[in-house]
């Protein structure tokens, strides 16, 4: 996935005024990690107050379910949002996987407190911080997540000697 196409489910994301965490390897990589991925992870709110607006943002990114294997073009609605699980999806943007939970069952309020807000430009993010991102690939163990977890630590020891020596 391009940054151009993430920056513009963010935008709409935004826009829309949804509750959300970038989680997964997006939310590293907009903290400096120096990696790619396929597509775009978020942790969203789940609230009634939430669902209308996340609603509106996926059906303007034109969102329908990726596993679909009869190709029926499934678009999801309220009912799944509030079903609070993993929705994976395609857009028209690239694929974006709306997650009501993250690890084992850890939810939005759950993880508040470790979140950075990155400005870009138009608009900012919630982003989960890179220290939690990297809690959260060992906890999975999956091995493309295992494989990833010194790139993200050798990161992580360059922000913290940037900021002790005073730069930005």
């Amino acid at each position: 996935m391009s940054s151009t196409e993430t920056f513009e489910i963010l935008r709409v994301l935004a826009r829309h005024e949804v509750d959300f965490i970038v989680v997964g390897m997006t939310g590293a990589i907009l903290q400096g990690v120096p990696a790619h991925t396929l597509d775009l992870d978020i942790l969203y709110l789940v609230t009634e107050e939430n669902f209308p607006k996340l609603s509106a943002a996926l059906a303007e990114l034109q969102a329908e379910f990726r596993a679909d294997l009869m190709n029926r073009r499934l678009k999801p609605n309220i009912t799944h949002l509030r079903g609070g699980g993993h929705i994976l999806l395609s857009t028209n943007l690239g694929q974006l996987d709306v997650l009501g939970t993250i690890e084992e069952a850890t939810r939005y309020q759950d993880v508040e407190a470790d979140v950075v807000e990155k400005d870009l430009g138009e608009f900012k993010v919630k982003v989960l911080s890179l220290p939690r991102v990297i809690e959260s690939k060992t906890r999975a163990g999956r091995p493309k997540d295992l494989a990833m977890l010194p790139v993200l630590k050798a990161t992580l020891r360059e922000i913290e000697e940037r900021r002790k020596a005073g730069s930005p």
